[in-house]
């Protein structure tokens, strides 16, 4: 596993906890932010899978 690969899982998961949060309270805001960072961590943890799998293939 690299670095992009690591942050970007903890990245999801901070984001599904404020998701699930925001969703609890009725905090649409934040809802709206957890959302966010679960797709901004799923798309770094992407490029860490990609990454990793370029330098598997050379």
């Amino acid at each position: 596993m690299n670095k992009d690969q690591i942050k970007g899982r903890v990245k999801e998961v901070e984001g599904k906890t404020k998701e699930v949060a925001g969703k609890l309270v009725g905090n649409k805001a934040l809802q709206t932010k957890g959302l966010r960072d679960k797709h901004a961590g799923k798309a770094q943890s992407g490029l860490g899978d990609l990454t990793n799998d370029l330098k598997k293939s050379y």
